[in-house]
């Protein structure tokens, strides 16, 4: 099966995207190779062969789009990631997080149905290997502040400011 991948530049910096061949993102994150996005990959889903083009179609509008403002962008592209019953469903809960809306971790622990299962959350959210379509950057911490993120604190911030100015 041949995967296909792009780097678009975003004002949040170089955002890059592993598609399979029906467009379904496997991969995604703000870095400008796939090196940083592959080990995420469930082995379940690996491929033959990685071709780099300009232009992913439908994902890439969708990423422009949502960088320029328009933050229902990325909610129909559809992706696909392979775990554990428990991180299949938190990771459809998170594409359920409105833009704009913050929820703490335990609170994500609780729209998950597990409340006690803080930790868990969590590392739905770290392991996460399609970052804007599934949104874990809108978790942040009981305090309100950002907490960790695989592509950088800053980055993080940017996304929140972001989705809090154009909500």
């Amino acid at each position: 099966m041949v995967i296909k991948w792009s780097t678009v530049e975003t004002p949040a910096g170089p955002f890059c995207a592993v598609v399979d061949a029906d467009g379904v993102v496997l991969a995604s994150g703000w870095t400008a190779w796939t090196d940083d996005l592959l080990p995420q990959v469930a082995p379940s889903l690996m491929f033959e062969d990685l071709v780099q083009v300009d232009d992913l179609g439908p994902v890439t509008k969708a990423i422009t789009a949502y960088h320029e403002g328009d933050l229902e962008a990325i909610d129909d592209v559809p992706v696909h990631q392979h775990s554990g019953p428990f991180l299949q469903h938190a990771w459809k809960v998170l594409r359920t997080v409105p833009s704009g809306k913050l929820v703490s971790y335990s609170e994500f622990a609780g729209l998950t149905g597990k409340p006690r299962a803080v930790r868990a959350a969590a590392s739905a959210c770290s392991r996460n290997a399609v970052a804007l379509f599934v949104p874990c950057h809108r978790i942040v911490r009981s305090d309100g502040s950002a907490g960790e993120f695989r592509w950088g604190s800053d980055r993080k911030k940017w996304l929140l400011e972001h989705e809090r100015h154009n909500s």
